[in-house]
């Protein structure tokens, strides 16, 4: 199963239609994960028509992501990888143990707000914490990111943190 890891495209300001370099990561995934800030359901239309959708809501989400089917966190089932999602981990200090707590029985947790990349895994706590970062708000990143993994009868076989800008 490949999936295609989306957080903080904050459309309309930043997000004006899908980008060319994040379309061709896009093209050929199983699923897409959008962790929040999407801010218009139209850029959920937009990813929908590459593969199926899944998002939670982020602090600048409104009624329509809410509409859309979003909930605040989510638990999902990927080729029996157990996934949490959520938009704000909170500080880093604690961060893994905070998340553990949230999403006891997760392999992997999704997640977006600081728009910093990040992929970390704890073996003592079995988890593994991966933030895509922002395709199109790179703040004082040296560019913007999205994230890809591959999933294999239940393993993560593969994470990577791609460059699209």
């Amino acid at each position: 199963m490949r999936i295609a890891v989306l957080a903080d495209t904050h459309a309309p300001r930043r997000w004006r239609g899908c980008p060319p370099a994040v379309a061709r990561h896009l093209t050929g995934v199983d699923l897409i994960l959008h962790a929040g800030d999407v801010c218009t359901a139209e850029v959920l239309h937009e990813l929908a028509a590459f593969a199926p959708v899944r998002v939670v809501l982020g602090n600048n989400d409104g009624p329509d992501v809410r509409a859309w089917g979003a909930p605040w966190s989510l638990a999902l089932d990927l080729d029996s990888l157990q996934v949490g999602m959520v938009h704000d981990a909170g500080p880093r200090a604690g961060r893994l143990r905070r998340l553990r707590r949230t999403f006891p029985t997760a392999d992997l947790v999704v997640f977006g707000h600081s728009h910093i990349p990040l992929d970390l895994e704890d073996e003592e706590l079995g988890l593994r914490i991966f933030n895509p970062g922002s395709p199109t708000d790179r703040r004082r990143q040296p560019q913007g990111t999205m994230g890809l993994l591959q999933v294999d009868r239940g393993r993560l076989t593969a994470a990577r943190i791609v460059p699209v800008t």
